[in-house]
């Protein structure tokens, strides 16, 4: 989520908590992260999937999921002996009452990160993973080749400001991206900011960055260790010179200049009572009364104007953007994760004095509100004074443009109707009165010019199958950048010349992989039968011609939820595993993501989240029924909500997998809501509070439903299969109790308390150091991780490395 649980196919995975427009002006601002737009940036899953051309694309395939009985799950390796778990601490006494039912919650002492009890603990799980990890022998090799194929140079997309270009590069190997920019396209380019010189290890990441529009300024954003909170500065672009300016406790922030450049709007939480004690990022405490501010250049942040807060609304979350004429600033409110909010404007040229006139004041800026409630999503496309069109789902759940003039506020009007069965994903005003739009079809994007003004189609613009990435350019530009990617196509930058009769597109960037040829894999989409006839689409990546014997391992990815759309993107680590391992990757978009638009997304939330569960499920059993593996041989991954969805499954099917691999992900469902940002998850989860809500809840929570198989089945032998569940000691988005508590319970449950027990697959946990929920973690740190979780797969599915 963004607030919710986001995070990228690389390998990082979601939960959302930041506003759309916040989201623009953060690291992908200027370059309109497409995959974000309708996510709050403390979703649970906030970051980016990058994922196949059309020559590789396979015709869609119409199939039905075989619901053949799988049978029991013995070891595919026999290779590690039965571990011997460390003893966690049970406390009987801590029992909830819940709507009148006693709920147990013996490992509530691991709430508590910072109790000696619980590092101890952390320390002794890590010490049994890091045992195992040892006994995996393609680990190495894996992190060879992983490393080999990851060092390539990277591209994002170019943005212009104030006649100056920037644009995100890496080398290939190097821990964080760095900032470029150049006078023109063709002139030397210069850092402006270097990342990996903030820290050592390379754990200080640029999360955040807006350049005031004449290119005068560049304001960012910084955090430490993967934690969602940030700390922001100012440089001077000409000279590189740092400003004295630094802005304290931001979090789930946008970061938008106003136009005279004295200053920018950004939100943030009050001041933690630890204060500079806290190590940001390990807490668990709720986030309450986010407010925005307004900060002049030059000025302590103290002086800064408190422009909005809601203190009858605590878990309200705030956004501001200023429009592209520098007229208007539009606040938008959001409570959770749905794609829904308030929209309230301020004429920004209503003051005589500028906004610096409201110094000392103790007036909140005189917003107008625009739209009142919570019952649809309007993002700002563009405006000509007060005509205002904005991209929304109002009475459209594929989404639609209309137009407004503030003026008379009673009359909106269509001026593109919702498509009946594609999703439109963005719309960007550029070249004067011409619009960009991104649309999902069956989850790849199209491109399409239409005319701002009347919505008429002018163009299409032609791209392969796959995924537009990133988008670049304003109403003022004739020049558009668009970044595209696929399974097998590691990203191009596409120059879109929209100023010729007939838009010309052109290769600017296009990135290659030394060692990586495409035409020795293929990739199909097919749709599979769900419980309830539900056709769900699912990509299938493997190499050329595999035969359909049962014995190919297999990785299945899913995500569903909080109107997430995965799509297809490049990931290194996916491919190495099927060209060295066998293996073939496969991803599932079930319901509750939002490939085929809110219906789609509401299909798989609140009283309808077992969909997700039975979609992926349907996936699994089709790659088994249609021979591309057999239970022993599959293994299934999915973070943030993706980690509540494969831990659900692993206890709703445990004869089903081989393997799950589970980062960060949400646990217990009945106190998610009482940490952090956790409050905004409700919107797709509900709340244990409520006695309705606590009945859902309760059926699928993956920390409550853990249960012998043995005891379930005719089979002694069915176990679970082997786990291993990932966190990180600074993810304060899904903190790491979930895991723990997890982990614990399954310990207990089906090992430590019980004599001689049939479960002998491993279950263990991998807790990283000095990371968080995925957003800006080095490279290295992403390339260990992928080494040790896939030869932890290799090793329990028994495959072996081939050359």
């Amino acid at each position: 989520m963004v607030t919710c649980l986001a995070q990228q196919w690389r390998p990082l995975h979601f939960i959302p908590p930041i506003s759309p427009a916040a989201l623009r002006t953060a690291r992908f601002a200027i370059v309109h992260s497409l995959k974000l737009r309708t996510l709050p940036s403390c979703h649970p899953c906030a970051r980016r999937f990058l994922f196949s051309p059309p020559t590789n694309l396979g015709r869609p395939i119409a199939a039905t999921a075989d619901t053949a009985t799988m049978g029991s799950l013995s070891p595919a390796s026999e290779d590690l002996p039965p571990l011997r778990y460390p003893p966690a601490r049970r406390d009987d006494s801590v029992v909830d009452v819940y709507h009148g039912v006693r709920v147990a919650d013996p490992y509530r002492w691991l709430e508590d990160p910072d109790a000696a009890k619980v590092k101890a603990f952390v320390e002794k799980q890590a010490e049994l993973t890091d045992s195992v990890l040892a006994k995996c022998e393609e680990r190495e090799k894996l992190r060879q080749q992983i490393t080999a194929w990851f060092d390539y140079p990277r591209y994002e997309t170019p943005y212009k400001r104030g006649g100056k270009y920037f644009y995100y590069h890496n080398t290939g190997l190097q821990a964080q991206s760095v900032l470029y920019v150049q006078n023109n396209l063709d002139g030397e380019a210069e850092v402006l900011l270097d990342p990996n010189k903030l820290s050592e290890d390379g754990t200080v990441a640029l999360s955040m960055a807006s350049v005031s529009k004449d290119g005068q300024y560049f304001a960012y954003g910084l955090s430490a260790s993967g934690s969602d909170w940030v700390t922001i500065k100012v440089k001077r672009v000409d000279d590189k010179t740092q400003e004295p300016d630094t802005i304290s406790w931001v979090k789930f922030s946008s970061l938008n200049w106003t136009h005279d450049a004295k200053g920018f709007f950004y939100s943030r939480y009050p001041t933690p009572k630890e204060g500079s004690e806290l190590d940001a990022g390990t807490e668990t405490n709720i986030n309450l009364n986010h407010e925005l501010y307004y900060h002049f250049l030059g000025t302590d942040q103290s002086n800064d104007i408190l422009c909005w807060r809601d203190p009858e609304h605590p878990k309200y979350l705030f956004s501001a953007s200023v429009t592209n004429d520098g007229k208007y600033v539009l606040l938008e409110i959001s409570e959770g994760c749905d794609p829904v909010n308030k929209l309230y404007y301020c004429d920004l040229e209503s003051f005589s004095n500028g906004l610096g006139g409201l110094k000392g004041s103790n007036e909140m800026l005189p917003f107008i509100k625009l739209v009142d409630n919570f019952e649809a999503r309007y993002d700002g496309v563009a405006n000509d004074g007060s005509e205002f069109t904005f991209l929304t789902n109002k009475g459209a759940p594929k989404y639609k443009l209309v137009r407004v003039d503030l003026n008379k506020p009673e009359l909106w009007i269509d001026i593109l109707p919702e498509h009946g069965k594609d999703v439109l994903e963005s719309a960007y005003a550029v070249n004067g009165d011409q619009i960009l739009l991104c649309y999902l079809s069956d989850v790849k994007h199209l491109l399409q010019i239409r005319d701002l003004k009347t919505g008429n189609l002018l163009y299409p613009l032609p791209l392969d199958v796959g995924s537009v990435s990133g988008i670049s350019g304003r109403r003022e530009d004739s020049t558009v950048f668009i970044s595209f990617t696929s399974f097998l196509t590691p990203g191009i930058i596409y120059k879109c010349d929209l100023a010729s009769e007939i838009p010309k597109m052109t290769i600017f960037r296009e990135i290659s992989v030394p060692g990586f040829d495409r035409t020795n894999f293929e990739v199909k989409q097919v749709f599979v039968s769900s419980k309830d006839g539900t056709k769900i689409p699912m990509f299938i990546v493997s190499k050329q011609n595999i035969q359909l014997d049962r014995s190919n391992p297999v990785l299945l990815y899913g995500y569903g939820g909080f109107n997430i759309s995965l799509t297809p993107s490049f990931g290194v680590s996916r491919l190495v595993l099927a060209r060295n391992l066998g293996c073939v990757f496969c991803i599932a978009n079930i319901r509750g993501g939002g490939e085929y638009g809110e219906e789609w997304h509401k299909a798989g939330s609140l009283s309808k989240k077992q969909n997700c569960f039975d979609d992926f499920i349907a996936a699994a059993e089709f790659l088994v029924s249609n021979g591309y593996t057999n239970p022993r041989r599959l293994c299934i991954e999915g973070g943030s909500n993706g980690g509540l969805l494969v831990a659900a499954c692993m206890n709703q099917r445990p004869d089903l997998f081989g393997c799950v691999l589970a980062h960060v992900g949400v646990m217990d469902m009945l106190r998610f809501h009482k940490f952090t940002i956790g409050h905004a998850w409700t919107s797709d989860y509900g709340c244990s509070e409520n006695e309705e809500e606590f009945q859902w809840l309760i059926k699928y929570s993956p920390l409550h439903n853990v249960k012998r198989p043995w005891e379930q089945s005719s089979h002694l032998s069915c176990q679970y299969p082997s786990t291993l569940l990932l966190t990180a000691d600074h993810d304060d988005r899904v903190v790491p109790l979930h895991s723990l508590k997890l982990l614990a319970t399954l310990h207990y449950v089906l090992c430590t308390s019980i004599e001689n027990s049939p479960q002998t697959n491993p279950i263990i946990a991998r807790i990283d150091r000095k990371a968080g929920h995925g957003a800006g973690r080095p490279t290295q740190k992403m390339i260990d991780e992928a080494a040790d979780r896939y030869s932890f797969m290799a090793k329990v599915l028994g495959v072996s490395w081939t050359d």
